[in-house]
């Protein structure tokens, strides 16, 4: 079992940082919001839709899924696992205490005298 989640480590880590490469690479949209304001007069290239996607925004969707399914996955596993980790409350003893027997006077509170 902790090699199943040793591969589900690395994969994970291995989509977590294509996701981060790929993200950086892409062109954003914003970069040539001047000259599509200045040139065409529309602001279908900047805002328009997305059109075509890409090879670098496929990888980014598909890396994506693989991170998200390795994290749920690790979650599962780690949820279903046959040992305890953490706290364990159902061997905690819960103890009533009763008031002793001793009385205690309480303590008068001064009266502030400022108005």
């Amino acid at each position: 079992m902790e090699a199943f989640k040793t591969l589900i480590w690395i994969v994970n880590i291995f989509s977590s940082l294509a996701i981060i490469v790929l993200v950086l690479m892409q062109h954003g949209k914003g970069a040539d919001a001047g000259a599509s304001f200045g040139g065409s007069g529309s602001a279908q290239g900047v805002f328009g839709s997305a059109g075509n996607a890409n090879f670098l925004s496929r990888m980014t969707a598909i890396s994506a899924m693989i991170f998200f399914a390795s994290c749920l996955a690790l979650g599962y596993v780690n949820s279903n696992s046959g040992k305890k980790s953490g706290l364990d409350f159902s061997t905690v003893k819960q103890t009533t205490t009763t008031p002793s027997s001793t009385t205690e006077t309480p303590i008068p509170q001064a009266a502030s005298g400022a108005k």
